[in-house]
């Protein structure tokens, strides 16, 4: 007897017809995050799928992949009876970036506003719900902020008088995030609103103003009570270089009870404010403990007066940090090169690497006569960092043979552990132009890292958008095919949780299986590895993320290999946890936590978990702060530290 054939291979788009919608819902969020144009027709079909969530999980494929060829279908989408499908559909179409989608978005806002659903704003900390008018409205609004359409944006929010008809956090962010001028009068109102997200969003937009009211208006929100609005007012009155403000920067930094974020804020505004005191009170800091406050200080010094700083200079001692030499090398690149390049050829050979790239990175700058032949011996170290700071830098010098540097270094890196170096490698090779850089873009299409494929097709399509590179570096390579199949990460029984040991408390995480699951594998393996453990939480950002996982706590460490993104609908409000990336599908290791809503990077960054307990240790998290450590809790192997 003949043997049966064998079964058919997975196929999404075929997948996309299956019997059970769960599936049909899975395999159209698949299509979505491989970017299958092909797909783009059939997940149109499933716009019409009988099951709701099919249907919504379709709008936000076709927005994941960015063809406007969906941008008609989903517009018709946005008049659907639901919620649900009303925000999947506007969410898809600001992802696709026609800008005639804004109009017909603009039309659904002014319903829902209409309708008074939004008569009395959400509570600030609104949950990941997706199903309601309000959840419509947040999504609509960052759809409008990615189409960069302002108009439509205040016919749709905005009365006859030029005021808001809704006073919620969404709709600030939307204004300060466009910073058009014609924004003024609304980011003046919302900055009087008692709730703590839309003054801080409000302030924010104001620094982009060029107008002394807005100035007026920050002033006394330096001594806010809420932490993150003063920050941000801070931080906008330096953009704005408000002299004004400088007696309150200077107060908030002799004021002993000023937060450590609050005072390394004013220290960066003095520099841009340069109002009367502003060295007599920096200069003291120079000895500060915090490193970070050190390193602005610097960066204030140099920008306020840059003759004085160089005399202050040549009167300090090396620093002891790191992280503050390489802060003085990038401000060397800014003076002149008599004053700069002396320090500048010391810290060349800094005992800690780190302090390299940005070395080279101020040579280029300044470009003296043995810049190029520095930075071409620096594109043969054995450290991969150092290589790709090299390679940033033959970008800006461009000599004539730096081309064929480049593909000697491309061709060095393929026994590095990380894609760092590769991929500077082929970003300085485009610097040299579509003919020249082709041939070793082409090549790097079969790189062994996926992290570089995917950079190399990006480059090609810059040159050439017809190119079909992205097809080209198809498959992709799999390290572990056989989790794909883990019954625990397609069926888990109990719900992941990760609890993270700090100097200020127990941060709790509930991992987003279900969504995220590959991410989630990556990082409960990592943790139970210990790889976490002692790790220096490299970057806080106020009122935006804190950042960890990085193993060389610069911002560049990884785990020595690159994962996939998986794109998903979690929004990222307060206490979300993201994957961070240099570009798509170069997570690893480093990790964020969202200390505001941060709409702007929905369905831009793998969100594979949020905070349920400990978002108050969060917020006290300082940079240079360190993850003692990490464990996991999934219902089988024990770890979660006693209460």
């Amino acid at each position: 007897m003949a043997a049966p054939p064998p079964p058919p291979s997975p196929d999404l788009i075929r997948l996309l017809t299956d019997n059970e919608a769960r599936i049909r819902r899975r395999a159209a969020l698949a299509v979505g995050r491989v970017g299958l144009v092909e797909g783009v027709a059939p997940l149109v079909r499933v716009l019409d799928d009988p099951d709701p969530e099919v249907r919504q999980m379709a709008a936000f494929a076709l927005g994941l992949i960015g063809d406007r060829s969906a941008r008609d279908p989903l517009i018709a989408k946005l008049t659907d009876p639901t919620p649900l499908m009303k925000g999947s559909a506007a969410e898809a179409l600001g992802l696709i970036g026609d800008p005639a989608a804004a109009e017909p978005i603009g039309r659904m806002v002014s319903e829902i506003v209409a309708s008074g659903a939004l008569a009395e704003p959400p509570d600030e900390t609104l949950e990941a719900s997706r199903d309601t008018p309000a959840a419509a409205f947040r999504l609509a609004m960052t759809a409008l902020v990615r189409l960069k359409a302002y108009d439509a944006l205040a016919a749709a929010t905005l009365d006859a008088s030029g005021q808001p008809r809704v006073r919620w956090w969404p709709v600030a962010f939307a204004f300060q995030r466009l910073e058009d001028p014609r924004a003024l009068p609304v980011l003046l109102a919302l900055v009087q609103d008692p709730r703590p997200y839309t003054k801080a969003f409000a302030a924010k937009g104001l620094g982009a103003m060029k107008d002394q009211s807005a100035g007026t208006a920050l002033l006394p929100l330096v001594s806010s009570a809420d932490a993150d609005v003063a920050i941000e007012a801070v931080r906008s009155l330096g953009r704005l270089h408000d002299a004004r403000a400088t007696p309150s920067l200077i107060k908030l930094l002799q004021t002993p009870t000023t937060s450590p974020a609050l005072k390394l804020e004013a220290v960066t505004a003095l520099g841009s404010t340069r109002g009367d005191g502003a060295n007599d009170a920096l200069i003291p800091l120079l000895v500060d403990a915090n490193p970070q406050v050190r390193g602005a200080v610097l960066r204030s010094l140099a920008t306020v007066d840059p003759e004085g700083f160089v005399f202050i200079l040549s009167g300090l001692d090396t620093d002891s940090n790191w992280s503050v030499r390489a802060a003085l090398a990038s401000i060397l690149g800014t003076l002149t090169p008599e004053a700069g390049l002396p320090r500048l050829r010391m810290l060349l050979n800094d005992p800690d690497t780190r302090v390299v790239p940005p070395v080279l990175e101020a040579l280029a700058k300044l470009h003296p006569p043995d810049a190029v032949q520095i930075v071409l011996d620096q594109l043969s170290s054995n450290d991969p960092f150092i290589r790709a700071g090299a390679a940033d830098a033959i970008a800006g010098l461009k000599p004539p043979n730096g081309l064929a540097a480049l593909t000697d270094a491309y061709t060095r890196g393929q026994g590095d552990t990380t894609y760092v170096a590769r991929a500077a490698a082929l970003v300085a090779a485009a610097a040299y132009g579509a003919e020249a850089s082709t041939p070793l873009l082409t090549t790097a299409l079969a790189d062994k890292d996926w992290a570089v494929r995917v950079r190399a097709a990006q480059l090609l399509k810059q040159f050439n958008p017809s190119s079909d590179a992205m097809i080209r570096i198809r498959p992709a390579p799999v390290a572990h095919p056989e989790s794909y199949e883990a019954a625990h990460l397609i069926s888990p029984e109990y719900s992941t949780q990760a609890y993270i040991e700090t100097e200020h408390g127990l941060i709790q995480i509930e991992l987003a299986m279900f969504d995220a699951p590959q991410t989630v594998e990556n990082f409960v393996t990592l943790a139970r590895k210990g790889f976490f453990n002692n790790n220096v939480i490299h970057r806080v950002v106020s009122d935006f993320v804190v950042q960890g996982g990085d193993p060389r706590a610069d911002g560049e460490g990884g785990p020595g290999y690159s994962i996939r993104d998986e794109l998903n609908e979690r929004p990222y409000l307060r206490g979300a946890v993201g994957m961070a990336l240099d570009w798509a599908d170069t997570g690893g290791s480093q990790f964020f936590i969202t200390l505001s809503p941060q709409p702007h990077l929905d369905a831009k960054y793998t969100v594979f978990g949020r905070v349920v307990s400990g978002m108050d240790v969060v917020d006290k998290i300082q940079q240079g702060d360190v993850i003692r450590r990490v464990q996991i809790w999934d219902g089988t192997v024990a770890g979660a530290p006693q209460n």
